[in-house]
């Protein structure tokens, strides 16, 4: 039976004015369902320190302060048992230095490259081989998380937090910086866990659809476009990655240029017809397997007037690309291709 903010109608005054909060109360103040705040409780013995007369959870103000720096350590990635234990830590004395947290997820190092170190001994969950969490302060703006936390996050299928986590990165430091410093690094960190574990598909599939999500939300928020020929983007046919080409989009838009999204597995018989009716500035085709980086039929794509640019982006194409199509290989460069075409 769920417990309620107050005593009902038919607890005495005592009940009614028992001090302290009542676990709804709580639950909306932090965020975090009361199912959850039972958990903890259970689990770590972080909860409430008394009850009413009439049995209710009663809260007082230092259960609230614990349970909010537990909430706090969560949502920067460390570890539930971990985040327990250092919130029922008892608080400094004023002038007294802490002593360092417990828990492999929060005395580990600070992340270094993504992938190049061990991963966390928390038995909570898998986690990706990525370095465990810094501290909170490293990621100072709200809602920014470091790859680390962002992993977590997706390992635990967080939805909320991998949303707001990639929303905060766009909005903060925009598409080139959160693709390179979070995007890779937690796709790299999945990938790992797949070839280690045969598992990860869950993961992979949500970090791709909240990306893709969160990268139409920042899109739909950038300037008039001030090109007059637009840029049409697509995934090789039969290639059914396509989450750099929805990522160019969101980057080229922040630029002022105009984009025509055709998405995965577009056949190349569409993508010329789109060509013609369009007549864009330049033309980004993004391969990632090598089954569907067959150079051959970028050479039969219609030449315009003016002039369009063919740009091939990705590890799938082979060597012998048509001498017209130019070849990208990071991020970075696949901007500066198109950007040099419009100027």
């Amino acid at each position: 039976m769920a417990d309620e903010d107050a005593p009902g109608a038919g607890e005495n005054a005592a009940a009614e004015e028992e001090p302290g909060y009542g676990i709804g109360a709580v639950s909306r103040r932090l965020g975090v369902p009361a199912s959850t705040l039972r958990t903890w409780n259970l689990r770590y013995g972080i909860g409430p320190s008394r009850r009413s007369p009439g049995g209710h959870r009663r809260y007082d103000d230092a259960d609230l302060r614990r349970l909010e720096e537990m909430n706090r350590l969560i949502r920067a990635g460390m570890p539930p048992a971990d985040a327990a234990r250092q919130a029922l830590r008892p608080r400094s004395a004023p002038g007294e230095r802490a002593a360092p947290p417990a828990g492999p997820g929060a005395a580990a190092p600070p992340e270094s490259r993504a992938g190049s170190s061990a991963p966390s001994e928390s038995h909570e969950s898998p986690e990706p081989r990525v370095a465990p969490a810094p501290a909170v302060r490293q990621a100072p703006e709200p809602g920014l998380l470091s790859a680390v936390m962002l992993a977590r996050a997706v390992t635990a299928l967080d939805a909320p937090t991998v949303s707001v986590g990639l929303d905060t990165a766009l909005t903060t430091h925009g598409v080139v910086w959160t693709w390179e410093r979070l995007v890779l690094p937690v796709f790299a960190a999945v990938s790992r866990r797949q070839q280690d574990t045969c598992a990860g598909i869950d993961v992979e599939h949500l970090f791709s659809e909240r990306l893709q999500v969160a990268l139409a939300r920042f899109a739909a928020r950038a300037p008039a476009p001030v090109h007059p020929r637009p840029v049409l983007l697509a995934a090789a046919e039969e290639e059914q990655h396509a989450l750099p080409v929805h990522a160019l989009a969101a980057a080229l838009g922040t630029l002022g240029v105009e984009t025509r999204v055709l998405g995965a597995r577009t056949p190349y018989r569409a993508l010329a017809d789109a060509m013609r009716r369009l007549g864009p500035a330049a033309v980004f085709v993004w391969s990632q397997m090598r089954e569907t980086g067959d150079p051959a039929p970028l050479a039969d794509l219609p030449r315009l007037r003016p002039a369009c640019r063919v740009v091939a982006g990705g590890p799938g194409w082979g060597d012998h690309l048509p001498a017209e199509v130019v070849r990208v290989t990071t991020f970075r460069d696949a901007i500066s291709a198109v950007m040099t075409t419009l100027r």
